[in-house]
């Protein structure tokens, strides 16, 4: 390669603070219920159930089934009193139950500002969103008498070698993921959030992301051309990994999850220079199918012991690192969640693209940070640049209609 990374990125504000002032708006993304019928799959679920044990929004919809619109958003909390955050909690848990269970908003009269901004039209759809509320490590300050009530493995989010940080796009005290059928149906939700949680909430960070149907089939991709998602664990096993038990923790978390968020850039023009067998070499992977580079179809699994010497995988391969298949290695997996973004184009002209990695898991150090480790210093460094995003606590689920977000935490 004789094209320089560095030169490539020269001049440009590090992570994407100059991009968000240059953003424009996201391209719609494609409507899910034509693209199951191109696929061969029954349209998607109208809505999900908003009360359980569980938040939704994690495992589920299913992964043939997903919401291919999202929203994540971080904030500030700026209620000043502990019962004006309670407050505050209870009033986002009636918001993200209307809003995720649909129908009419209600008729305020003709003296008072509509109750509802009709981008969704004279009623609402619940058009598959669900709304994901977790809490970071700033959260348990001083402020509200959290401190010794703060989720065990929560903190603030590490720096790893090849990271690019920029302050504008990290951490949180709150983290809300919207997800949704259509991205309209994302951008109303958190419209009317922040409408109803002025005064106790300012945004910090925002970014919007979606997926396109599997193209072909199976996986969606990844904007540099490779499906992504392929090895996550499913059904019980994801189970057994994701939800935190009570075990080592406070009593109030049980039935949450540790969640990540990793804003990366994606140097893709960059990255369209490069050989197919370069790319697929890095990843471990075939382009065109997403089979293992030992295997033939997307799903089959790598066979490293019956490649000791790395002459079919790379040693260095993405999916070699990130999950080597050992007994040792079992209980790091971790459930991906993530989509594609675009902020527009940055300041030296170049596209401002990338990923929105998410994933979600019992203990961040002993699973992410573990993986995160691993893959310091991989091929794919060269072509990705992580500027933001952190780590957070999702709340037990709201099990019905009398309770709400962080009641055991601030009960």
């Amino acid at each position: 390669m004789t094209v320089s990374r560095r030169r490539f990125l020269s001049g440009a504000a590090v992570g994407a603070a100059g991009t968000a002032l240059t953003a424009g708006v996201l391209a719609e993304g494609a409507r899910v219920d034509a693209a199951a019928a191109s696929n061969g799959q029954s349209a998607p679920k109208s809505s999900y159930p908003f009360h359980g044990e569980h938040q939704a929004g994690i495992l589920t919809p299913a992964p043939a089934d997903r919401q291919n619109a999202s929203c994540f958003v971080a904030f500030d909390v700026t209620a000043a009193t502990k019962a004006e955050f309670t407050d505050l909690m209870k009033t986002l848990t009636a918001r993200a139950r209307a809003l995720s269970t649909g129908g009419a908003p209600q008729d305020l009269g003709p003296s008072y500002p509509p109750a509802d901004s009709a981008v969704l039209g004279p009623d609402i759809p619940a058009d598959g969103l669900t709304v994901t509320t977790g809490v970071g490590a700033s959260l348990f300050d001083q402020r509200f008498g959290l401190a010794d009530r703060k989720p065990a493995h929560l903190t603030p989010m590490r720096t790893f070698p090849d990271d690019s940080p920029d302050p504008a796009w990290m951490h949180g005290d709150l983290l809300l993921q919207l997800c949704g059928h259509n991205q309209d149906t994302v951008h109303h939700a958190i419209r009317d959030i922040t409408r109803h949680t002025r005064g106790g909430l300012q945004l910090r960070w925002k970014i919007q992301g979606y997926n396109s149907p599997p193209r072909p089939s199976g996986t969606g991709r990844n904007l540099l051309g490779f499906k992504d998602g392929t090895a996550n664990p499913t059904g019980g096993d994801a189970a057994s990994l994701v939800w935190v038990d009570g075990s080592g923790e406070p009593a109030w978390t049980k039935g949450g999850s540790y969640q990540v968020v990793r804003l990366i850039r994606m140097l893709v023009e960059f990255w369209d220079r490069v050989a197919i067998a370069e790319q697929e070499n890095m990843f471990g992977r075939r382009r065109e199918s997403g089979a293992p580079l030992d295997g033939s179809k997307e799903f089959d699994i790598p066979n490293y012991a019956a490649d000791p010497d790395a002459a079919v995988i790379p040693k260095d391969a993405h999916i070699r690192l990130a999950n080597p298949r050992t007994p040792e290695t079992a209980d790091q997996q971790l459930l991906r969640r993530s989509y594609n973004y675009d902020l527009g184009v940055d300041a030296n002209g170049n596209l401002a693209t990338g990923h929105i990695f998410t994933c979600f898991q019992q203990d961040i150090q002993r699973q992410f940070e573990t993986i995160q480790d691993r893959l310091a210093g991989e091929p794919l460094t060269d072509y990705v640049q992580p500027f933001g995003g952190g780590y957070f606590f999702v709340l037990p689920g709201v099990v019905d209609e009398k309770d709400w977000y962080a009641r055991g935490l601030l009960s």
